[in-house]
């Protein structure tokens, strides 16, 4: 298969445990686009936290694209315009915040361009989360009043026995009415309904005029599961949750061993 578009998953994807992008693995990135095709990067992250890995890899140059907030939105980089965007409604922060208080240990999180607002107890996992995206946390006493206009994303963190019990309470709650999930066993990502990866992948391949058949999606974690499914090349890497291993395609090294380089070599090349 012809394969022209690369989507990557950053943490445990993309970057190693250190948090960055080998050289090997960046120099590959930008000959691919060179070459005319595609690279999409696909975080959790917010926009902010992952322009600086894009900035590295030229995808601003090639015209390549970000899709931040689980794919609650797109990003043309050529121009930073937003190519597509759906918010949480504005009716979810303060009953979402009383569900989580009641859990000891926990935080709530949500994010404007350039800071974390806190609204409980800041843990070591928020502390990851503002270290992953270099974006301070500002701690606020009546979370529900700070949210911002535009709401792409309410993080929470907590221990991953804890964060289990809070799903299932949070996803009682709210029914079909949001998406719910965790990206990593400590963090409860809540998402507007039917917003994953996967599904804002395909919003831009049709936009392009590309079909799932030219994709090749490569992550490591739950959030990931989505677009490992859709692609035409589902690809785990090595370090990732059992269940992504189990449903891709392929299984390629850790992102310790350069695992996406691996993908380029064999599939790109």
């Amino acid at each position: 298969m012809n394969y022209q578009m690369l989507v990557l998953d950053l943490d445990g994807t993309l970057t190693n445990s250190k948090k960055e992008i080998s050289d090997s693995t960046r120099n590959a990135l930008i000959e691919l686009q060179r070459n005319g095709k595609k690279v999409v990067l696909a975080s959790g992250r917010p926009t902010r936290g992952v322009f600086p890995l894009a900035e590295q890899l030229c995808l601003n140059e090639f015209g390549s694209y970000i899709l931040s907030f689980n794919g609650g939105r797109i990003t043309d980089c050529r121009n930073q315009q937003i190519i597509y965007e759906k918010t949480l409604p504005p009716d979810v922060a303060e009953p979402l915040f009383y569900i989580t208080r009641k859990y000891s240990g926990v935080d709530i999180l949500t994010y404007t361009p350039d800071t974390l607002i806190s609204g409980l107890h800041v843990n070591q996992y928020s502390e990851l989360e503002s270290n992953i995206n270099h974006m301070p946390i500002v701690q606020v006493e009546d979370f529900p009043s700070h949210i911002p206009e535009t709401l792409n994303k309410i993080l929470i963190t907590g221990s991953p026995e804890i964060i289990s019990c809070l799903k299932e309470e949070v996803t009682e709650h709210f029914h079909s009415y949001l998406s719910v999930y965790c990206s990593d066993p400590f963090f409860l990502e809540i998402m507007p309904r039917g917003i994953d990866k996967a599904h804002s992948l395909l919003r831009l391949l049709s936009g392009i005029g590309m079909t799932t058949d030219e994709m090749i999606c490569c992550g490591d974690g739950y959030n990931d599961l989505t677009m490992i499914e859709t692609a035409g090349l589902g690809v785990a890497m090595a370090n990732a949750q059992p269940a992504v291993l189990e449903m891709a395609d392929y299984i390629t090294k850790s992102n310790d061993e350069d695992g996406v380089l691996h993908v380029i070599n064999k599939f790109m090349r």
